[in-house]
C-alpha cells in the first residue's frame, strides 16, 4: 500500500505490507532506529513516539494506520545540534543508564509535558480547575507506560521536573 509519513518534518512515500508495524516502518524502511524494539507487546515504551501530538507505542500500530501522520521520534526532538531542554535534563539528571529505553522515555515525557500544558488530567489528578501541579506522582503515573530496565526512575523524574519549569 502507498503510505505517506510525515517523519520530523519530513515527508515519506512508502510502499508497504498492509502488516508493517509503524516501528518497523520506521526502523527498517526509514532507517530511523532511535525507536526500540523492547518487547514487541506494547509493555515496555521503548518505542513510544509522537504521532499527531499523541504518543503511542509504534510495535503496536501499523504503519498504514498512520498515514498522512505527523510523527516525531526520538530523531527530531532536537533542534539542529541543540538538544531539547528535556534531552539536556536527562543528561544532568543522570536519567539514563544503558539507555536502550531512553528514546521512548523522551518522546513520551516530551508529549506528557504537552498534555500538562493543555489541562489534560491524568488519572492522579487531583484539582481539575486551574493550573496543573506537575508533582512527583503525576510524573510517575503519567510515565508508567514507559519501563526502564536500569531503574533510572529518580534521574528521568527530575529531568521531567527540570524540563517543566523551561
Amino acid at each position: 500500500m502507498q503510505t505517506t509519513l510525515t517523519v520530523n518534518g519530513t515527508r515519506h512515500q512508502l510502499d508497504l505490507d498492509p502488516r508493517v508495524t509503524l516501528l518497523d516502518a520506521l526502523r527498517d524502511h526509514l532507517c530511523l532506529t532511535g525507536s526500540k524494539k523492547g518487547c514487541d507487546h506494547g509493555q515496555c515504551g521503548a518505542c513510544t513516539v509522537i504521532a499527531d501530538g499523541r504518543r503511542i507505542n509504534a510495535c503496536l500500530t501499523l504503519a498504514v494506520m498512520h498515514d498522512g501522520a505527523e510523527l516525531v521520534t526520538v530523531e527530531g526532538l532536537a533542534d539542529g545540534e541543540s538538544l531539547s531542554p528535556l534531552q539536556q535534563a536527562f543528561l544532568d539528571h543522570d536519567g539514563m543508564q544503558c539507555g536502550y529505553c531512553t528514546p521512548g522515555q523522551l518522546c513520551s515525557a516530551t508529549a506528557m509535558l504537552e498534555e500538562v500544558r493543555a489541562g489534560r488530567a491524568s488519572h492522579v489528578t487531583g484539582e481539575l480547575e486551574g493550573e496543573m501541579r506537575l508533582t512527583r506522582e503525576e510524573i510517575t503515573e503519567r510515565m508508567s507506560g514507559n519501563l526502564c530496565r536500569c531503574a533510572c526512575y529518580s534521574g528521568i523524574v527530575a529531568a521531567i521536573e527540570e524540563a517543566a519549569t523551561k
